[in-house]
């Protein structure tokens, strides 16, 4: 008797071993490809696109050549991103990844914002000063310089940022660990909201004058990525 229930203890963590494993992930796709497809038409929902026939699929659904091209960085913050996620590439849909190209003037800003999925950028010239901030209560600042080759991590979830501290242009290609990441630019999203937050919730979040507020809330904030 003591033997069966020693039994069926390991059995329970064992399963329960097995099912933490499998929900720290992504699910696996259950086929090669989902070739997203805007066409309802005889196709099948899955993970938030249609998917195209298998049989269908061509080499252009696997393709994207848009990431050779500088993006215009003629705009407030100096920089401009291209990604290269599910909109452009249909074959990425379900792989759970997508690239991303960031261009920078001298002293151009991607301003901070919160992913989706972990990110790492990879310096392809320049110089770019890099950090994240940890989460409440510590909000540690975890920064690096990065030249030509390197390679920095940020976590998902943390708020981060890329600055070009050179006197010259930069560029990033970024890896994603989603099909299709997003991003919330925190300015954008608090003072440029539509309709607007209320100057009261923002001069006490903030404890500043409400003057700053309606500063902030009338300039005019800058979209860097396309689309």
């Amino acid at each position: 008797m003591k033997k069966m229930e020693a039994n069926t203890l390991a059995y329970i963590v064992l399963l329960a071993t097995a099912f933490s494993v499998a929900s720290a992930s992504d699910p696996s796709p259950l086929q090669d490809f989902c070739v997203a497809v805007n066409d309802t038409k005889d196709t099948v929902f899955v993970n938030g696109k249609f998917c195209k026939n298998p049989k269908l699929a061509t080499p252009n659904d696997f393709f994207f050549s848009g990431l050779c091209l500088p993006g215009n960085t003629s705009n407030k913050l100096g920089s401009m991103v291209t990604p290269a996620n599910v909109a452009q590439i249909p074959g990425l849909n379900t792989l759970g990844i997508s690239l991303a190209r960031v261009d920078y003037a001298a002293y151009g800003l991607n301003l901070p914002h919160p992913p989706s999925s972990h990110r790492d950028p990879h310096c392809l010239g320049g110089t770019l000063y890099v950090g994240f901030v940890t989460s409440n209560p510590d909000n540690r600042l975890i920064s690096k310089v990065l030249y030509k080759g390197d390679v920095f991590v940020f976590p998902r979830g943390l708020i981060h940022f890329q600055v070009n501290v050179g006197t010259t242009n930069a560029v990033a290609i970024a890896s994603l660990g989603s099909q299709n990441p997003g991003v919330i630019t925190i300015a954008n999203a608090v003072f440029g909201s539509k309709p607007a937050i209320s100057v009261d919730v923002l001069t006490k979040a903030f404890q500043v004058d409400k003057n700053v507020i309606n500063n902030l809330q009338s300039q005019f904030w800058t979209d860097n990525h396309t689309y």
